[in-house]
This record gives structure tokens, sequence and C-alpha cells, in this order.
């Protein structure tokens, strides 16, 4: 049966949110979330950065996995970080929330175990980069994965403006930690990977099956029992008379199917 709403096309991912407005105020809420947090780390003096951020390889320190992308280093890295977070957050949330939630899951918990795994044990590495790098990563590949058109136009897009924000995963400035921003990236490329083909697939399934031209009948010409008409020819069982030429189960193209498998 047709599709009612007609072909699907694999260009026709989504690159915003079906419902853009609750979107945007889920990750105003997340944005402003971190800020509440600063503000309780400040009071507290930075314990909580001292007590919930990564030190690489430090088993004491390995639940900063789950805790260090919700810290900050002071307003001015948090106030760095906010406008990333919202926009890429946003975009990553045309996905759906169930897809949202399993590559920001992704991204946050490989990413964080990377770092925890490469970051120096004599540095304290807070903040959300790893995730931002992650979520652009994924949104810069994801198309090319789902081979939709759409997506890979977003991701030129924002190539352009924030590409150069990826010079990040490489070492330079000590008190950035490259480690968290590399490992964030490569789980984003990893998130995007899984969830382009899982793209791919689905619109696949959706597209509606070729129409029978005759339902329910044989092709013109041929009759319903295969050959040309009066066995002349090329006879239904196949073959050439006398059992010559192609042999056994399946005549040239009759049915039982093409060249046998059995010898030519």
């Amino acid at each position: 049966m047709a599709n009612p709403a007609g072909p699907v096309r694999l260009s026709e991912g989504r690159i915003f949110p079906a419902h853009p407005i609750a979107a945007a105020l889920f990750m105003l809420l997340f944005t402003g979330s971190l800020w509440v947090i600063e503000a309780f780390d400040m009071v507290s003096g930075g314990a909580l950065d001292r007590e919930g951020g990564i030190v690489g390889r430090d088993p004491e320190h390995l639940e900063g996995v789950l805790f260090s992308p919700l810290l900050h280093a002071g307003w001015a890295h948090l106030e760095g970080n906010s406008l990333f977070f919202l926009v890429l957050g946003f975009l990553v949330l045309a996905g759906g929330v169930a897809e949202f939630l399993s590559v920001t899951a992704m991204i946050w918990l490989l990413g964080g175990l990377g770092t925890w795994l490469l970051s120096p044990d004599d540095a304290l590495t807070v903040g959300a980069s790893g995730v931002i790098f992650g979520w652009l990563v994924f949104l810069l590949t994801r198309g090319f994965y789902a081979r939709s058109g759409k997506q890979i136009l977003l991701a030129a897009v924002l190539f352009f403006f924030w590409g150069g924000a990826l010079l990040g995963v490489l070492p330079g400035n000590p008190d950035i930690s490259w480690q968290a921003h590399l490992c964030g990236a490569l789980a984003g490329f990893f998130a995007a990977r899984i969830v382009g083909r899982a793209q791919r697939r689905r619109l696949a399934q959706m597209r509606p099956a070729t129409p029978d031209p005759y339902p329910g009948q044989a092709y013109p010409g041929y009759p319903a029992q295969g050959g040309y008409p009066g066995s002349s020819g090329y006879p239904s069982q196949g073959g050439y008379p006398g059992q010559s030429g192609y042999p056994g189960q399946g005549g040239h193209y009759g049915p039982g199917g093409g060249y046998p498998s059995s010898g030519g």
C-alpha cells in the first residue's frame, strides 16, 4: 500500500525542533541551572568544583564524569560556554527528547571517561565545553550518515561560523582542557554515526513499496506458468528441449528464477 503522506525522501531530516518554543524554554532552563549551580559554588568557595571536578585517573574523582559538565571555574568561564550550550542543545533537540537524551548521555559519559583517562593528574577539569564540542561534532557529521541534505546544509552553516572552535581539540593553552574537547568531539562523532544510520534506516523503511502494475494477474504476453504460449521457445520447466542448454530448475529467467545455481 502506498504511503498516504507521499514518498519519503532521505533528505527530509529535521534540523529544527518540532516544537521550537518548548525546546527553547527547555534549553533556557537547562542553561539557567548552570548559573544557579555556579552561584552555589561561589558561595561555597569553590567546594563544588573541588569535589565534582575530574582529576586524571584518580578513583576518588571518577564521579567527576557525571558532575564536571555542570561546574565552571568562575563566571567568565560559564559566560563563554552559555551561548554555545544554549544554541547547540536547541539544535540537537531537533531529533526529539529521546534522541537528545541518548546523544547527550553518550557524549557526557564517553567524553567524561576519556577526559578522566587522559587528563594530567595535577589538574582539575570542570566545564560544559566537552559536551559542547560533542554536540557540535554531532551536528557537523550527523547529516552525512543520515544522507540528509538539510542536515548537511546546517552543518556547513555551523562550520562557517564556529568551525574554528574545533582547533580547541589541540594542545595549547595549559589552562584549557584540550583533552575534554577532544574526547567530547570523538564521542559526538560516535553518536552521529549511530543516530545518523538509525535515522536513515527508519526513513528507508517508511518508503512505500513499488506498486505492482498488474495486481493479481500475470504480466501480459507471459502466461502464468511461464514460457511463451504453446510451450514453444523456452519451455515452462526450464532449459531447451531435451534438457540441454540451461538445465533443470529454471529456464531463461522463467519461473524458479534466473540461471540455476547447479550449473550452466
